[in-house]
């Protein structure tokens, strides 16, 4: 048990038959009333986020997340194939779940899987991942006095703005959490 007063980011835990991980907490005391607690929350298993209130003192279930490290094989069609590098055993996880992490897996990449009492919530990427550029407009002369961008397709489809010097087949650093350009590799 977590009492919420102690509650930080990154934290997880079970409510409602839920299973929610801490984005940032709010306490609020005023003078005649016991201290509220807001908490902004992301459900591991749907994706969305929303704010639960509690009052200071109370206490809720700690949720364990497993997390393990395994090597994204192929795509099936409707899931994804990962294999744990050390037992060899396979899984396979529901595209749906991963819409934006398809953005940045390729083959052979190594990705943590988390899991919740042997339930897979997900996958865990590094913060930021290299990939080539398959497609982007040639820069324009006299257009590199700013920072200006241009558009760049990637090779897993994913479009991003990069700058004016980078060209097709270069391989970028982009950030997983904003699916920016980051940098190059």
């Amino acid at each position: 048990m977590i009492i919420v007063n102690d509650l930080r980011p990154g934290t997880t835990l079970e409510y409602e038959n839920n299973i929610y991980s801490v984005i940032e907490t709010q306490h609020n005391k005023t003078a005649m009333r016991q201290m509220i607690i807001k908490v902004k929350v992301r459900n591991l298993r749907s994706g969305s986020i929303v704010e639960l209130s509690f009052t200071g003192g109370d206490k809720i279930e700690a949720a364990h997340i497993d997390k393990k490290e395994m090597q994204y094989l192929y795509d099936t069609g409707d899931a994804l194939a990962f294999m744990d590098t050390s037992t060899y055993d396979q899984i396979e996880i529901q595209k749906s779940t991963l819409e934006w992490e398809l953005n940045f897996l390729k083959p052979n990449d190594l990705v943590n899987i988390t899991s919740f009492e042997g339930e897979i919530l997900g996958l865990i990427l590094p913060d930021k991942v290299t990939l080539q550029i398959t497609e982007t407009e040639p820069a324009i002369k006299g257009d590199t006095a700013t920072s200006a961008l241009k558009n760049a397709t990637l090779e897993t489809g994913l479009n991003i703005k990069v700058p004016m010097f980078i060209e097709q087949d270069e391989i970028v650093i982009v950030n997983t959490i904003d699916g920016k350009y980051a940098g190059r590799a």
